[in-house]
């Protein structure tokens, strides 16, 4: 890796001492230094949220229904049909 991808940024927070004594606390029972602690929760705060943003959840009805569509996609309706021929026409043939 490059030094730009290996860079270290610095993350500032200001919250109340109670808040901070608890993290302060907290780091050291778990044998981190306070900067650590801080890394590796919101590290996975951000993991939880990234893949509950990027997963999508179907009951197994839906899973199915999913499936069939791909397996056997329905036939173009009428405005589906004018909307592809408005695209040749505009854009031409050409497939990307």
């Amino acid at each position: 890796m490059t030094d730009a991808t290996n860079s270290s940024v610095r993350l500032t927070a200001r919250v109340p001492q109670s808040i901070q004594a608890n993290l302060v606390e907290a780091a050291a029972l778990s044998g981190a230094t306070l900067n650590q602690f801080l890394v590796q929760a919101a590290i996975e705060k951000a993991h939880r949220i990234l893949a509950a943003e990027r997963t999508i959840y179907l009951s197994e009805r839906e899973a199915t229904k999913v499936f069939e569509l791909i397996e056997q996609p329905p036939l173009p309706t009428a405005a589906l049909q004018a909307a592809m021929k408005q695209h040749r026409d505009f854009f031409g043939n050409e497939q990307s």
